[in-house]
């Protein structure tokens, strides 16, 4: 049985980050374990919260973990609060893949063509280091835009464009790469380069009106229980946006959207 350690931060209020990712994961499977960057009190878009770094405590964490000789066959990286805490993780996930460990990083840094509430450029580049270790990396179109330096445009990317910015994330140091809720061509659609076949992919959706945190984390956890179920990327990634579509449709008529997605009452979708 696969197991996989999440390093992100925890919020006390919102089902975004580990509170989404744990139960889809949990529920295709795969035990998964946690290391978190921070406690946050809430989602950062309720426009005030407080939060508790936790880098000493990870700096003491990874030791012990290598004493007692815990190994992970995947890691999932979200959003890092120091420079300190990017070169810990980075540091131990080149390790456990040395050893067979597959390293995915979400590079949580912003949407709609801004950075999220409480990021800045400092944040960015820690992403890039993150990205550096990766076997797989998943941005959005605005996160994708800040990694490689490129221009937000809000009319996107044609075709031949946004294989260039795939191309640039590989640059960085990642081997396969997807770019998400991003319009090429006019279309919404899903990108991705798979380095194990060479393959650029395109996969079109349909948008639903409304903006819900942490479906992002959502489209994270059943990507990731796909590919450690065996299934190949394209087949993955294509599961994910559409269990991401059906939990928006179920819970768009929910008031507080910067709560997240009940995702308990949503696991039957999985």
């Amino acid at each position: 049985m696969k197991q996989i350690l999440l390093v992100n931060d925890i919020a006390g209020y919102g089902k975004v980050g580990m509170a989404a990712m744990l139960p889809i994961l949990s529920y295709m499977g795969i035990p998964a374990y946690n290391l978190p960057t921070a406690l946050v009190s809430n989602t950062l878009d309720y426009g005030e919260f407080t939060q508790l770094d936790t880098t000493e405590y990870m700096r003491q964490t990874f030791p012990i973990w290598q004493r007692l000789g815990f190994h992970f066959d995947a890691i999932c990286t979200g959003l890092m609060f120091s420079k300190e805490q990017a070169r810990l993780v980075a540091a131990y996930c080149k390790e456990q893949a040395e050893t067979g460990c597959t390293v995915f990083v979400d590079p949580v840094c912003g949407d709609g063509g801004h950075l999220y509430h409480g990021i800045d450029e400092r944040q960015v580049q820690l992403m890039r280091e993150m990205v550096s270790v990766a076997h797989l990396t998943f941005p959005n179109y605005t996160e994708a835009c800040y990694l490689t330096d490129t221009p937000w445009r809000p009319e996107g990317l044609s075709k031949e464009e946004a294989c260039q910015m795939l191309d640039k994330l590989i640059a960085i140091g990642t081997q396969s790469a997807l770019i998400t809720s991003c319009i090429i061509d006019g279309k919404n659609q899903v990108c991705g380069f798979n380095h194990c076949n060479g393959e650029y992919f395109f996969l079109e959706y349909e948008e639903i009106p409304g903006l819900f945190h942490g479906t992002g984390d959502i489209f994270s956890a059943v990507l990731i229980g796909g590919l450690l179920n065996d299934r190949p990327l394209r087949e993955s990634t294509q599961r994910a946006m559409d269990v991401v579509r059906q939990m928006i449709w179920r819970n768009r008529d929910t008031e507080d959207h910067c709560c997240g997605i009940l995702i308990e009452r949503c696991l039957d979708l999985l």
